[in-house]
């Protein structure tokens, strides 16, 4: 399995076989597991990781060079500000450069374009930390986090019930694929990509899995294993309306107690933060017994850790 993900791109699981997704969790769990028990796997040393932030980042930043550091790969990080790209130059000089430097570029920006012309004109992998479009990264942490919770991905029911931007996308996309039902609640006058939309409605069809839209908040939670809430106002320019139109739009799509007690008693509760307090879910719920919200976070730099050892030749 290996000897077929060497090399590639990581710009959205949609590019990826279940079978493969498979793999990088296993990977994953592996490296955890070395991790927790302090066992060195310094696969990568003597490589270089650049990684190229135009957007503000805690976990993302964080957590690729935690895990850079742990496969003994040496990263960069790279200020857009600091580059000649701010002055005009055009990605495909940078990216052929940085090619020559590095062994693979993480790369976390707006449009899913400027990362697909990265890997246009890169030889070694480009890894997409998140776009405008889908946030891989997120994805791969978030299956993890469901497997470990709940032992496996068929039959789940998953309720997203927050903004529908990356994250979103992600979790549309992904899970018909793995086998989950997938129910995407939201208020009337916001919908998901429709291109992606369409690949997430195809993927249900061939696995037989559910993928439910409603602007029936009720609907999507009953009898959900998972919860999964995203802030209301995060990737505004993509967006339409004002923060506080819809700030008052998702209201009634918070998740707080009365919520979690129409879902499963076992039902776990998950955010890819920054999450708000009072907004998309209440303090109850992100500190309560439900809340697997810092696992997730965490399992951020293991399926990294997974993604960059398999990639980089």
């Amino acid at each position: 399995m290996k000897a077929r993900l060497v090399g590639r791109d990581f710009l959205t699981l949609m590019d990826f076989s279940r079978e493969e997704i498979e793999y990088f969790l296993e990977t994953s769990s592996e490296l955890k597991r070395a991790h927790s028990m302090r066992v060195p796997h310094e696969y990568l040393r003597g490589r270089t990781v650049a990684c190229l932030f135009e957007k503000h980042s805690t976990r993302t930043r964080t957590s690729f060079q935690a895990g850079i550091a742990h496969l003994g790969a040496q990263s960069f990080y790279m200020r857009p500000d600091e580059l000649q790209m701010a002055k005009g130059e055009p990605i495909k000089d940078t990216a052929r450069v940085i090619d020559r430097y590095c062994d693979a570029l993480v790369i976390r920006t707006f449009a899913q374009e400027t990362v697909e012309e990265f890997a246009r004109y890169m030889e070694n992998p480009v890894i997409n930390a998140l776009t405008d479009l889908t946030h891989p990264c997120q994805g791969l942490a978030d299956l993890l986090t469901i497997r470990e919770k709940k032992g496996c991905f068929k039959g789940l029911k998953l309720a997203y019930v927050s903004g529908l931007y990356a994250v979103c996308h992600t979790l549309m996309t992904l899970c018909p694929k793995m086998g989950i039902d997938t129910y995407l609640a939201y208020p009337e006058g916001y919908e998901p990509n429709e291109r992606l939309l369409q690949f997430a409605k195809k993927k249900a069809e061939e696995t037989g899995t559910k993928l439910v839209l409603t602007n029936d908040f009720e609907e999507a939670v009953t009898d959900a294993d998972i919860i999964y809430a995203n802030t209301w106002h995060g990737m505004a320019a993509t967006q339409p309306k004002t923060r506080e139109e819809r700030l008052k739009d998702w209201a009634p799509f918070q998740v707080n107690e009365a919520a979690l007690a129409k879902a499963k008693n076992d039902v776990i509760f998950m955010h890819c933060l920054p999450g708000y307090r009072g907004e998309e879910m209440t303090d109850e719920v992100v500190e309560g017994p439900h809340s697997v919200v810092w696992d997730e976070a965490e399992n951020r730099m293991h399926t990294q850790k997974a993604v960059l050892s398999l990639l980089i030749a």
